[in-house]
């Protein structure tokens, strides 16, 4: 059995990127041939986004050749009242009823609600005497693992409250072969459990915020195989990170062009440029250079950062040139010389600039 693994898509409006996404996913479901689609909380962004868009998840959902099954996140907690009706989906909103629909797999669902460690762990352990020894077990789950190293930032814009907090040791006693996560918004990660399980978070498949950075990814594995990153073609913000350096034979412009030829097609660059620069050798002031890096990144940045300075004068600074000169012909590494020509021209702007 192959399955789809995602989470936090944070829909909001029909046919905007979060719906794309969605659709992307779903199609890519049928190409790879899965059995079962699982979505690990956080579908919809408000109760109000799926109210709105129910009919058109009806839509997306039905006929799509496999089984797709969600839970509800602390996003959407509430959108999935008693009779309403979101097309060919079950719904776990109750761990106490697992879908057992496949004869090889059971699948429970522990959705958000407000509650601590310790509840948790309680209602974990009424899971015990449930658990199939004769079928593969999936809990899917969605909050925060305490074992992980994770800013809070790495969420969303979740604040600073606790969401559904596990730790890796709820689980030791229990025979579950995967829980399948979300709440993570930023990568994708795996832990191994104690009995040779996984827990598994990953990630947005779709930039949320400006945090999740780098292609985003979703999780496609064989039942009884380890967890596999997929990596997706969807929209996503890129950190660039661009540094002049004068001592090198490469034009800034030049610099930058590279940068934003090699960008992937859907990725929307968070752009920042650091450094130094010779005015006079590339014949352009601060100020047409940072217009000619914008003509560049036109339509391909969403944030932008000038860092860099123009160093003409400490560049001629006769005390600055014979410093220049010894380190040329000293046995440092390449790296070590760069390192202190950096601090000789922040030292020296400090008394010129």
């Amino acid at each position: 059995m192959k399955i789809l693994h995602t989470a936090d898509i944070h829909l909001r409006e029909y046919d905007d990127e979060r719906w794309v996404t969605l659709k992307e996913l779903i199609e890519i479901g049928k190409k790879e041939k899965i059995e079962l689609f699982i979505i690990s909380g956080d579908l919809f962004d408000k109760g109000i986004n799926a109210e709105n868009l129910k009919p058109k998840i009806r839509d997306i959902f039905s006929n799509s050749g496999f089984k797709i099954i969600l839970i509800p996140g602390n996003h959407d907690k509430d959108s999935y009242k008693s009779g309403m009706y979101f097309g060919e989906v079950k719904i776990l909103s109750d761990l106490n009823s697992p879908f057992d629909e496949f004869k090889d797999v059971r699948i429970w669902g522990l959705p958000f609600e407000p509650i601590k460690g310790e509840d948790i762990f309680n209602k974990l352990q009424l899971l015990k005497d449930n658990i199939s020894p004769d079928k593969k077990n999936i809990l899917l789950y969605h909050g925060e693992l305490l074992d992980a190293f994770f800013s809070r930032k790495d969420f969303g814009d979740e604040g600073e409250e606790r969401y559904m907090p596990v730790k890796l040791s709820y689980f030791k006693d229990l025979n579950i072969d995967y829980i399948l996560a979300g709440h993570f918004h930023k990568n994708f990660n795996v832990w191994v459990l104690k009995n040779g399980g996984f827990f598994v978070y990953p990630g947005s498949p779709v930039s949320i915020t400006k945090r999740e950075v780098g292609q985003r990814k979703i999780n496609i594995f064989e039942l009884g195989k380890s967890p596999k990153e997929y990596v997706l073609d969807t929209p996503h913000y890129e950190g660039v990170d661009i540094k002049f350096d004068p001592f090198t034979d490469k034009e800034p412009l030049e610099i930058v062009k590279e940068c934003f030829i090699n960008l992937q097609k859907n990725a929307k660059a968070i752009l920042t440029v650091r450094g130094f620069v010779n005015s006079e050798d590339i014949g352009i002031s601060e100020e047409e250079l940072v217009k000619q890096i914008k003509k560049i990144s036109s339509g391909k940045s969403d944030e932008e950062h000038y860092e860099f300075r123009d160093i003409r004068i400490i560049l001629k600074d006769d005390l600055f040139k014979n410093f220049i000169e010894k380190l040329k012909y000293t046995d440092y590494e390449e790296e070590k010389k760069k390192q202190m020509r950096e601090i000789a021209i922040k030292a020296m702007m400090e008394t010129k600039l």
